[in-house]
């Protein structure tokens, strides 16, 4: 008897389940070492070295696949993502990955057409850029398309709601109506009517009224969220906002065997409770916690995002009000609230895209050191678009992760047309400065924030390593100072993203007894150019050693 993909004759000797040879095995240990072959047994690894040494494990049974010298990585892991909405997204009127404003017409208009009995034309994905600075839609042009049903689309960042004339009555929008404490109605600056855009919490005026999501959108959802996932060699993720419904979904998929990654659950803080919802959070977190799911982290979001001037500032936009954005929650509520999630042994999942709202969030975190002692629980901050120099030491100082999407650290539109104008060059050096928090020893980790852009890490790690636009790489590096190299970046995507998601014992790198994650890709990272790191592909993706993308075969 022959093992598949060898020529030699396989040992009478009992063996491990499978072995991967002849490869170029990055293992992100702790010395980053490399090796030629693993050994897999019962979903774990069994050996990592050489190819003379794995022949030990090499038996009648064993499944010898030859790498043929391909390139592996430990299975690839996101640390802000959103599958189970990206998924239902993608099914709706989608709007992503269109460059204007004729496109969006178009999709609208043939998504209302071929769905002539859906009581609501729901969706999103359009870029704020597309509508010039502060990035507000107007309802006109969803009346024009959709005069009869209520439309409301979301912005490709989800801080934004576009909504048509029909939805804006049904929800008793006018003139006369408030905006909401974290939000903002956009008005026409003549009448004060409101034009269509809702910032923020405005959306909830709207979003309420919205039918429910069913079980099996969500399930369909999170199906094609889990398929793209591990097609780009992503065996782990956190999931940057989940409740009792969305974590309902990832359990009865586990229930089914059709959960293919690792999955931490950040619950939503719900800024319109009091601290009576930690009963409920803790009960969650009881609930679903087991097997491929973590429901230990807790999600807060502090601001919201520059492009609408609500991500919250040290120092007023340079608009005529002078704003310095929204907190979304009171600083010295936020330590309460921070401390006593602490006590309750929760990680603490931050949105904070603005200056201010970093520094209230290191502060709600040193808050809770102060009272509860340093537990460990590996707080961490996503985005992080702006941090003020003298905030940057104390992800270190306070054991915060800085948890960025390094996609967006290059000067697209939403930078030099959306941002920098509004905040001045000055300000604008410290945008993503990803290389200054690791100079000043804090911890890296990358996650996508898919929807709002892509989910493909190769894209993210070359935008990291360039400091330009993945798919454009004739744009200057914009503050290239702040450009990290490969193994950093490789890093942010497994070891460090497997520590925030409370799984680097497990996951992370390939080591013995570690859970067999990896994706083997069609080319070494460190043999080819920065440039085009964004055009690699994954061939096969393991999890738990079985092959959940690409077939070992065909290599």
């Amino acid at each position: 008897m022959l093992a598949c993909g060898t020529d030699e004759p396989a040992s009478t000797t009992p063996g491990a389940d499978a072995v991967y040879k002849n490869g170029r095995i990055y293992t992100v240990d702790g010395q980053r070492s490399w090796a030629e072959a693993l050994a897999i047994s019962d979903g774990k690894i069994v050996y990592v070295g050489s190819n003379d040494g794995v022949t030990a494990h090499t038996g009648s049974n064993t499944v010898v696949t030859d790498l043929r010298g391909r390139f592996v990585l430990p299975g690839l892991q996101d640390s802000h993502v959103h599958p189970i909405g990206g998924g239902i997204e993608a099914s709706a009127c989608n709007l992503n990955d269109q460059p204007g404003l004729a496109e969006y017409r178009t999709i609208i208009g043939e998504y209302a057409a071929a769905n002539p009995d859906v009581p609501w034309i729901l969706g999103g994905g359009w870029a704020m850029s597309v509508f010039g600075p502060g990035g507000s839609p107007n309802r006109d042009i969803l009346d024009e398309l959709v005069p009869d049903r209520p439309v409301f689309l979301s912005s490709q960042d989800g801080h934004t709601g576009w909504a048509n004339s029909v939805a804006l009555e049904m929800a008793g929008i006018d003139k006369n109506t408030p905006d909401p404490v974290d939000g903002r109605i956009d008005r026409d600056p003549l009448t004060g009517e409101a034009s269509g855009g809702l910032q923020e919490g405005a959306m909830k005026l709207v979003t309420r009224l919205i039918p429910a999501t069913t079980d099996e959108d969500r399930l369909a959802g999170l199906r094609y969220a889990l398929a793209m996932l591990n097609e780009y060699g992503i065996t782990g993720i956190q999931d940057a906002n989940v409740d009792a419904d969305s974590l309902d979904a990832y359990k009865e998929l586990e229930r089914r065997g059709e959960l293919s990654l690792h999955v931490v659950g950040s619950i939503w803080w719900d800024r319109e409770r009091d601290m009576g919802q930690i009963a409920d959070i803790i009960a969650l977190r009881d609930k679903y916690t087991g097997g491929l799911i973590d429901a230990g982290t807790v999600k807060i979001m502090q601001d919201g995002v520059m492009e609408n001037y609500t991500a919250a500032m040290l120092e007023p936009y340079l608009v005529p009000d002078g704003t310095r954005g929204i907190p979304m929650i009171e600083p010295e509520l936020l330590k309460r609230v921070v401390s006593r999630l602490d006590a309750e042994g929760f990680q603490v999942h931050f949105h904070a895209i603005g200056d201010a709202a970093v520094r209230q969030s290191l502060d709600a975190v040193e808050e809770g050191l102060i009272d509860n002692g340093r537990l460990g629980h590996r707080h961490h901050i996503s985005h992080l678009q702006m941090i003020d120099p003298q905030d940057i030491p104390r992800f270190k100082e306070l054991d915060v992760v800085a948890n960025f999407q390094p996609l967006w650290a290059y000067a697209d539109l939403y930078v030099t047309e959306l941002t920098i104008p509004f905040i001045g060059e000055e300000r604008a050096r410290w945008m993503y400065p990803i290389k200054s928090v690791q100079d000043a020893g804090g911890m890296i980790a990358f996650g996508s924030d898919w929807s709002v852009s892509t989910a493909n890490p190769y894209h993210q790690m070359e935008t990291a390593i360039t400091r330009k636009g993945a798919v454009d790489d004739d744009m200057e590096s914009m503050i290239p100072e702040e450009r990290i190299d490969l193994e950093t970046a490789i890093a942010a995507f497994t070891i460090n993203a497997a520590f925030v998601n409370r799984n680097e014992t497990n996951t992370g790198s390939l080591e013995v007894g570690k859970s067999a994650d990896l994706v083997v890709l069609d080319r070494n990272l460190f043999e080819i150019e920065p440039q085009a790191i964004s055009e690699t592909k994954a061939l096969l993706t393991l999890f738990q050693g079985r092959p959940v993308f690409g077939d070992p075969a065909a290599l």
